[in-house]
C-alpha cells in the first residue's frame, strides 16, 4: 500500500487583514478544501491533497484556480507556494514575487533547497547563521553534507537535529483547521531596502504607537509583542516577546518592540518590511497595573490619553511622538512607505 502525495499551498495574501475579512477568506476557501489553516498576519495553507481528485485538476492549476478566487470574490492578489510539506510550501511562497506560484516537486525538494541561503531556512535567525557562515557554512545544501557530529558540535544537539532534518526537507506537521487567534498587526513596506538603523528604528517606533492605537481605540490591552523583519532576499526574522504586565500604554509596547528590533543585530542589513503583532489580547478592565510612586509615569498616560482624543477628533495623523517628527511624509522622500492597514505616516 503507498502513501498518497500530499499537496500543500501557502499562500501569502498582499493585503492587511482585519479578524472578519480571515474569517471570510477561510469560509471561502474551505469550498475548495476543509484543510485550511490561517498563518497571521497575512497567509494561510490549505491542504490539497483530496481537493485534487474531487476537482480533477494538477496541482498547479488548483492553486491558480484557490488564487483566482481570492482574486474575483475578495479583491486580494496572492502569491504561492506548492510543496508536499507545509515548511517547503511556505518557503517557496517566499520565493514566489506577488501573482506567480513557485511549485517544488518531492522529487525535486532535495535539489531546490540546495544552493538556497541559510537564512531561508525557518529555525535560522541571524544569530545561528553567524555561527554557521563563520565556519564556511553557506547554503542549505551545505548543512547536509556535513557530518552530524560536527553540526552538533556547532550548535548542540537538539537545535543540531532539528536543523538537519529541516534542511532535507522534512516536515511532518498536517495543516490544522484552525481559526486565526485575536490578535492585532501592523505592517510596512518598504518602497527600497532599508540599511539605515535609524530609519528602521523609526519604522519600528511607529508600528507601536499603531498598535498602542488600535489597543486603546478597542478597549483592549495585549500580553505579548511579535516582530518580524523580512528582508530584500525575501527571508524573514521573527521575534516574540511576552510584556511584564498586559497593556495598552504606547511606550511600553515601544519598548518591547525596539528591545526584539536591537536583538536582531540587523546592523547594516537590507530591510524590506516590518510586521508588529500583539497577541493575548484580553479587555482593558481586566487588566491590572503595577503602581508607581513615579509622577512621570501618570503624566505619560494623560498625555497619552490627550493624545487619543485629538486623534479621534482630527484623525489618526493628528499627533505624532517627537521621535517621529522629522520622519518623512510622502512616499517619494524617503525609504518609508505606508501600507493599507498603516494608519499615519511613519
Amino acid at each position: 500500500m503507498t502513501t498518497r502525495q500530499r499537496h500543500i499551498a501557502h499562500l501569502h495574501l498582499h493585503t492587511a487583514l482585519i479578524e472578519d475579512q480571515y474569517d471570510d477568506i477561510i469560509e471561502l476557501m474551505s469550498g475548495v478544501t476543509p484543510h485550511v489553516q490561517a498563518i497571521p498576519p497575512n497567509a494561510l495553507q490549505l491542504d490539497l491533497t483530496s481537493a485534487l481528485r474531487y476537482f480533477d485538476l494538477s496541482p498547479y492549476d488548483m492553486v491558480q484556480t484557490v488564487m483566482m478566487r481570492l482574486r474575483a470574490h475578495c479583491g486580494i492578489d496572492s502569491s504561492a507556494g506548492l510543496a508536499s510539506n507545509r515548511m517547503l510550501a511556505a518557503m517557496a511562497a517566499d520565493a514566489s514575487a506577488p501573482g506567480e506560484t513557485t511549485w517544488v516537486p518531492a522529487e525535486r525538494a532535495a535539489d531546490w533547497l540546495h544552493p538556497r541561503p541559510l537564512t531561508a531556512l525557518p529555525g535560522i535567525g541571524r544569530a545561528t547563521a553567524t555561527t554557521l557562515t563563520r565556519y564556511g557554512l553557506h547554503t542549505i545544501g551545505q548543512i547536509t553534507d556535513i557530518p552530524a557530529a560536527t553540526l552538533q558540535r556547532l550548535l548542540g544537539v537538539g537545535q543540531a537535529r532539528l536543523l538537519a532534518e529541516r534542511a532535507r526537507g522534512h516536515d511532518l506537521r498536517p495543516v490544522v483547521p484552525a481559526e486565526p487567534a485575536t490578535h492585532l498587526a501592523a505592517d510596512l513596506l518598504l518602497d527600497r531596502d532599508c540599511l539605515d538603523p535609524a530609519q528602521q528604528h523609526r519604522a519600528v517606533l511607529g508600528l507601536a504607537e499603531q498598535i498602542g492605537a488600535r489597543l486603546r481605540g478597542e478597549n483592549q490591552v495585549a500580553g505579548r509583542l511579535t516582530l518580524t523583519v523580512r528582508y530584500a532576499d525575501r527571508s524573514s526574522t521573527t521575534r516574540t516577546r511576552p510584556l511584564p504586565e498586559s497593556t495598552g500604554h504606547s511606550p511600553a509596547l515601544a519598548a518591547a518592540a525596539l528591545g526584539l528590533l536591537a536583538s536582531l543585530g540587523l546592523q547594516r542589513a537590507r530591510v524590506r518590511a516590518f510586521v508588529i503583532r500583539a497577541d493575548d489580547l484580553r479587555p482593558a478592565g481586566d487588566a491590572h497595573r503595577q503602581l508607581t510612586l513615579d509622577p512621570g509615569e501618570d503624566r505619560a498616560r494623560a498625555a497619552e490619553a490627550a493624545a487619543d482624543r485629538a486623534r479621534r477628533r482630527f484623525g489618526p495623523g493628528a499627533v505624532h511622538p517627537a521621535a517621529l517628527a522629522h520622519a518623512p511624509r510622502h512616499r517619494g522622500d524617503d525609504r518609508v512607505a505606508r501600507l493599507p492597514g498603516c494608519r499615519g505616516p511613519i
